[in-house]
């Protein structure tokens, strides 16, 4: 033998060894059937004759995962890996309408000139140019302004003073009749402003008006008696005169006067503030649900720690919704004090998702979703979702139209669920801890408004429709696996303790609802038996009483009595002469 045919024989042995590796890395790489697996295969056979269909599907995988995050980073990624992939058309029309809507938050000439830079000849280049015209107008609109005039004068220059001076005033006179934020970047802004005392003075007013308004009479009585500012506030007395005789109406022993009375179906702040910390999670989301029935200044703080520290999604969900119960619930200038006080002290100090959380929903209470949207995005950490910022991430996106970005976060809210009813731990030996009874509770709520909402989002016209049928059929097995774990969670809880309450418990939901009825039939009955009375307590019911329906009776009952011929709810006829000091409603 020849050493060029022995040569030979080494080659087609070695090309032979090659191709039964490189069949076993694709095989491998077909049942991991990750991009990981692909990328491996590909590095180390990039010619193989398999290489072509190990792209293909790698493409696929990266555009599915690329999908499912549905952000600009995970599109322009995709699309600078494969440009020329099948799916490179349909990446760049998910790109562009992320730019759309992220320049359509901001809606500002730079905005909306970033997005006509990067996307040149998109299907939204006639609606962007529009809003950019819209934009620079506003942005044109706004450089007359005192502001913009004193930033362009030297302050050398006699007419500085003349605008500094105009300026503080049109700045004061815009806070207070804007609110209270306004008030403390006045404060901020003009350190030595002439109505510096003013703006102290107004929020100082507002402060006291929540205490007045909580029932805390002695409280604010306290405050102004330390304050220097109290002098300037001329209808004090008049204010805590007033807060003095409402009270005196509340605290009446007339069982009557007290069935009348939200107070009266509800359990003391106190001891609800003591409930969020009990043993069971359901005691913990009841008392924060019934906190949202107290409009009293005092709850906010504990419901803001709860929906911060809350270890179920369910107590934080009920933490919320209280919150925007009692803001709704507080006078206007006193709700807004409230929120804005806390958001100046909260902004410096946040830096954890926690608190970034907070700042979010207290924004998000006072109208300011722009601000609000950013707070959460900072709040969201992506390893850990947050069910609560995923439920409002829906409310968000459905309120502004985009019903497919609301249907990508209600996907992940469903997978969340899906996690945490597979991690809930049954055993028919040991039981069931109480948590996990309560974590699966939590998981069913959250596939249920998971699939609810990507229901809604179905019955609207989006760009990718074929990826919604997908999203609603994952959301329908979760929710139907969710309850299913519920159900054998709750099974077993009741086996162990036949008196434990479950998912569908509505103890203080009945209790309230109760109560609504109850005290409108008691403020009714008082009406006929002691008309004066009544209107006092029908005029407290229509501005502190947590229940619409209450609220709503009260403003039809006082203007009942406002359309009767006398001050009382007697007819002239039956009127009569009372001495002076008696009281007129009774013999």
């Amino acid at each position: 033998m020849t050493s060029r045919t022995a040569l030979l024989i080494v080659s087609v042995v070695a090309l032979g060894f090659a191709g039964c590796a490189s069949s076993a890395a694709y095989k491998k790489a077909t049942a991991a059937d990750t991009s990981d697996a692909y990328r491996a295969y590909l590095s180390q056979y990039p010619s193989d004759a398999h290489a072509d269909a190990a792209r293909i599907r790698l493409e696929e995988l990266e555009f599915d995962s690329a999908c499912r995050v549905h952000s600009v980073v995970a599109y322009k990624r995709f699309l600078d890996q494969f440009p020329d992939a099948p799916q490179a058309d349909d990446a760049k029309k998910r790109l562009e309408a992320l730019r759309f809507n992220a320049a359509q938050e901001k809606d500002s000439p730079a905005a909306w000139r970033d997005f006509l830079a990067e996307e040149p000849d998109g299907a939204h280049h006639v609606a962007a140019k529009a809003k950019l015209h819209d934009a620079e107008l506003k942005a044109l609109a706004a450089k007359g302004d005192l502001h913009s005039l004193a930033e362009q004068l030297d302050p050398s220059d006699p007419r500085y003073a003349k605008v500094q001076a105009r300026l503080d005033d049109q700045r004061f006179g815009q806070a207070k009749a804007t609110g209270t934020a306004e008030l403390l970047a006045y404060l901020q802004d003009f350190p030595a402003g002439a109505h510096r005392q003013d703006a102290e003075t107004e929020l100082f007013s507002r402060k006291l008006e929540g205490l007045l308004f909580s029932g805390l009479v002695e409280q604010a009585k306290v405050e102004a008696a330390k304050s220097p500012l109290s002098p300037r506030l001329k209808d004090l007395p008049e204010r805590i005169a007033r807060a003095e005789e409402a009270a005196k109406v509340r605290n009446s022993a007339d069982p009557l006067v007290q069935s009348a009375q939200a107070g009266n179906y509800l359990r003391p702040i106190d001891d609800l503030v003591r409930a969020t910390h009990a043993p069971d999670p359901l005691d913990r989301w009841e008392a924060v649900e019934e906190l949202g029935q107290h409009l009293d200044v005092r709850v906010i703080d504990p419901l803001l720690v709860t929906l911060r520290t809350g270890r179920n999604a369910l107590i934080r969900e009920h933490a919320l919704t209280s919150l925007k119960q009692v803001v709704a619930g507080l006078p206007r200038a006193v709700a807004d004090y409230e929120i804005a006080t806390r958001l100046a002290t909260l902004r410096v100090e946040a830096g954890s998702p926690e608190l970034y959380l907070s700042v979010a929903v207290l924004e998000d209470l006072s109208g300011a979703l722009a601000r609000a949207a950013v707070d959460y995005q900072r709040a969201f950490e992506p390893h850990t979702p947050d069910p609560v910022i995923l439920r409002r991430w829906v409310g968000i996106r459905e309120e502004r139209g985009q019903a497919f970005s609301a249907a990508v976060a209600a996907r992940q809210l469903s997978l969340w669920a899906k996690d945490v009813a597979a991690q809930a731990s049954l055993s028919p030996e040991g039981g069931i801890p109480l948590v996990s009874a309560r974590d699966a509770c939590a998981a069913v709520e959250a596939a249920r408004f998971a699939n609810d909402a990507i229901l809604r989002a179905r019955q609207a016209k989006t760009e990718f429709p074929e990826d919604l049928v997908t999203f609603s059929a994952d959301a329908e097995r979760t929710l139907k696996l969710t309850q299913a774990k519920l159900a054998d969670a709750e099974i077993l809880l009741r086996t162990q303790s036949p008196h434990a309450p479950t998912c569908t418990d509505r103890r203080v939901t009945d209790r309230i609802a109760a109560g609504v009825v109850t005290r409108t039939a008691a403020l009714q009955t008082l009406s006929k038996k002691d008309p004066a009375r009544a209107l006092a307590l029908w005029r407290l019911a229509s501005q502190s009483d947590p229940s619409a329906d209450v609220r709503a009776a009260a403003v039809r009952a006082l203007g009942a009595s406002a359309d009767r011929p006398s001050s009382s709810f007697r007819s002239e006829r039956g009127a009569r002469k009372v001495r002076p000091g008696a009281d007129p409603n009774h013999p």
